[in-house]
């Protein structure tokens, strides 16, 4: 069996259904309507357990020590930046049941089957390699300052659990972000009740950045690298849902937990570095110094949680980073192809994570500035594409070998490389109109999306090897 077949190759052979303690089969080809389940209701928890973590926290510190806002203005620029992930993330999320299949899979309606080879290279290495890397790595420091074990030995521990769950599938996952949910919505809960009782909003550190519009802009781009960086993954956890689940409702749910919960915990980020500042608390390892405002005993209980959250996090980074990896067009003629690709990405990920101990928090913000810099461009380009299709798509399309969208492909690139030479600004890379104007922060995410969106709506009627169609 290859990763990627006709519908009706598959169903017979799959028997998958809600069974927890099984391995999901196949790779990535449509769902069949026997094995659809679940609620849209589920996708809340799916999107709320993996950001209950303390990458989401460091987010919000980074506004404030890395980009100089005010309590006020981190505020702001967290809300703004999750409400235009969230949307579009519920967008994506909302069409996933009608057509049963992973996200990168659909991403080939906007880019041809040949051409989607290039996001799902960039979801594989950002998801499976990047942020499995940062959250393993967050999990093993959180359990270091827990313990006093080394980081590598726990670093070990986790990516076994992480593994474990992801090579097992799509219902394991669920059920394993459906039982960290409520453990992890306490402990953060009274966390962050405590941190924002202890801050200072107009605490501002000496050497806290840019500030002003340019350190908004930079803070929001940061946020939508962090939050908008899920989208890739939207369709992947929604589409086991029945074809006939309300769309509205599928789409709330997605996008509810997702705002939720990076809000709230980006805030108590930004909220925390006067709390650690009035205590008199630092301390190499970040996770260390954000529980020690808190009590001994809760301060234990956040540790253990920002681990759980991490594995949480890796679980569908895995996951889908195993998807993309697949939608690439890899043929792997096993019957469990997700499950093994999946494993080897734990392998690759370990490492990485390994070699990222030594200097684990030095390159987050560029990494999350780069995430931004190919998700916003082709988030135009599909969400373009999902509405001038909104008639339906024709599923069979998606696994044509030879369907090609020229369109997508040139509108991608051509967000990418005007946007990001002309409007980034990180530590990495000036583009020209920062370099010029240094407070005018970081546009490319902005100009990025805007002009895929833009370029790919006018090439659409002329490159794309398809119509709008109806839905098959």
């Amino acid at each position: 069996m290859t990763a990627e077949q006709s519908p009706a190759a598959t169903a017979a052979d799959r028997n998958y259904g809600d069974r927890v303690a099984a391995v999901e089969p196949g790779g990535n080809e449509p769902i069949p309507a026997a094995e659809r389940h679940g609620r849209p209701r589920q996708l809340f928890w799916t999107w709320t357990s993996p950001n209950l973590e303390f990458a989401t926290i460091f987010v919000g510190v980074l506004s404030v020590s890395a980009f100089g806002l005010t309590f006020p203005q981190a505020v702001a620029a967290i809300l703004l930046g999750n409400a235009i992930s969230a949307l579009a993330h519920g967008a994506l999320s909302a069409r996933a049941p009608s057509v049963g299949v992973p996200q990168m899979v659909l991403g080939r309606a906007a880019f041809g089957y040949r051409g989607n080879a290039v996001p799902s290279a960039l979801m594989t290495i950002t998801s499976g390699f990047g942020w499995f890397a940062v959250n393993s790595v967050s999990a093993a420091f959180a359990l270091e300052s827990l313990t006093g074990m080394p980081a590598a030995v726990w670093l070990v521990v986790v990516v076994l659990v992480q593994m474990g769950v992801a090579f097992f599938g799509h219902n394991l996952v669920q059920a394993f972000e459906r039982f960290a949910f409520p453990v992890l919505a306490v402990v953060f809960a009274i966390g962050a009740v405590i941190v924002l009782a202890r801050s200072d909003p107009g605490y501002l550190p000496a050497d806290g950045g840019t500030g002003g519009v340019g350190g908004f802009l930079l803070t929001v781009g940061a946020v939508v690298g962090y939050t908008a960086g899920w989208t890739p993954y939207a369709a992947d956890y929604a589409r086991y849902l029945p074809a006939d689940a309300p769309p509205l409702r599928t789409g709330l749910a997605a996008g509810l937990g997702l705002f939720g919960s990076t809000s709230v915990l980006m805030i108590v980020g930004a909220a925390s570095l006067s709390a650690t500042a009035a205590a008199g608390v630092s301390s190499d390892n970040p996770a260390t110094a954000f529980v020690g405002v808190l009590p001994g005993a809760l301060a234990a209980l956040t540790l253990l949680a920002i681990a759980l959250g991490a594995v949480a996090a890796n679980v569908l980074n895995v996951y889908s980073g195993a998807m993309a990896f697949l939608s690439l067009g890899v043929d792997v003629p096993l019957r469990w192809a997700r499950a093994v690709v999946a494993l080897a990405f734990g392998v690759v990920g370990f490492v990485i994570a390994l070699v990222a101990l030594a200097d684990a928090a030095h390159s987050y913000e560029a990494f999350l500035l780069v995430i931004v810099y190919w998700v916003g461009p082709w988030l135009g380009v599909v969400l373009t594409d999902q509405y001038l299709r909104r008639r339906g798509l024709p599923v069979g399309m998606l696994y044509d070998r030879g369907y090609r969208n020229h369109a997508g492909v040139v509108a991608l690139l051509v967000g990418i490389l005007v946007s990001v030479p002309l409007f980034a600004n990180q530590a990495l890379f000036t583009g020209l109109v920062p370099a010029l104007v240094p407070g005018v922060g970081d546009l490319a995410f902005v100009v990025g999306f805007l002009l895929s969106a833009a370029v790919y709506a006018l090439l659409f009627p002329r490159l794309a090897g398809g119509t709008a169609g109806t839905a098959e």
